[in-house]
């Protein structure tokens, strides 16, 4: 069985004993047949990513951002930059340093501090993003030095055409950590391990056989997009609390059931369109997400490392 089997297992398990997250199954055939699966993906920002360079320098890059890919319940406490959200705020920052100074090497990586990162992006050193996002790095860092001898291309060369197995390498690191509890089942979302996957296949570092293996990358924006769109359907005492801006706990029943319904409901739309995959799906509903209905209504927030 490989990694991504137990994700799919998993989510269609909680899917099926759900108490606060539903699916509408009848809306599935429609939906999946009206998504615009063929249009353009909007390219990568070149403010915000690095999208040309040697691959070492490329795999540096996307690496470094994806394993700092999470903190959306802290993200309206950031300083935003104008006129962007608060992935772009990081992406932006990130960037910036790998115009200015280059990558930083996996040695660095292992000893950054909160207080350089937070000069980096711009945010103040005390903020607790800053805490996690260096300690995410920091253990970046650690296993590039020690699997890889200090190469970012490591892990995807190691890897193969594999997209499943690059994902089973970077699942076993803290810096790519994603598991939560659902009575006693584990269940392995693994989004930010997928998402390197799929962006370093994108940039063109590697080929990737088997992307259609990849789930969607269970987050807070593509649930929601799929709420707004009649897919998914929450209790209405859950979405009272995020009207309100209650944050969500981490590995609640209610947290758990909205990120894999949501994996769920993205394998049933797959499901209805032979030869689509789960990771083009997300991206369209992920860049949807940017539209101003969908940004005009609340989405859950919860504060963890995992997105």
């Amino acid at each position: 069985m490989d990694v991504l089997s137990p994700v799919r297992d998993a989510c269609a398990h909680v899917a099926e004993s759900a108490r606060h997250v539903r699916i509408e199954h009848p809306a599935i055939s429609a939906y999946a047949a009206g998504l615009r699966l063929d249009a353009a993906a909007a390219p990568p920002d070149p403010a915000a990513h690095l999208i040309e360079g040697s691959r070492e320098e490329l795999s540096a890059f996307w690496l470094t951002l994806d394993a700092i890919n999470f903190g959306s319940g802290w993200f309206p406490t950031l300083e935003k930059r104008p006129g962007r959200s608060g992935y772009f705020t990081v992406a932006v920052g990130v960037r910036e340093r790998f115009h200015a100074d280059g990558p930083w090497s996996a040695e660095e990586l292992s000893a950054l501090d909160p207080a350089d990162l937070a000069a980096t992006l711009g945010q103040d050193p005390s903020h607790e993003l800053m805490r996690l996002y260096a300690g995410s790095l920091n253990d970046l860092g650690r296993h590039i030095r020690h699997d890889y001898g200090g190469e970012f291309t490591g892990p995807a060369d190691s890897a193969g055409p594999s997209a499943v197995a690059f994902v089973q390498r970077l699942a076993g690191w803290e810096c790519f950590a994603d598991s939560s509890s659902y009575n006693g089942l584990e269940v392995p979302f693994l989004k930010r391990a997928q998402i390197a996957a799929a962006d370093l296949d994108a940039i063109g570092v590697v080929d990737f056989r088997d992307l259609e293996r990849l789930t969607m990358f269970a987050d807070n924006l593509v649930p929601h997009v799929l709420r707004l769109d009649g897919i998914l359907r929450f209790d209405p005492g859950l979405i009272e609390r995020i009207e309100r801006g209650e944050l969500i706990d981490h590995g609640s029943h209610e947290e758990v059931e909205v990120r894999a319904c949501a994996v769920h409901a993205v394998e049933l739309i797959v499901a209805q369109r032979p030869g689509s995959r789960a990771v083009d799906v997300d991206r369209l509903l992920w860049y949807r997400g940017q539209q101003p209905r969908y940004k005009a209504s609340p989405r859950h927030r919860c504060r963890c490392t995992a997105y």
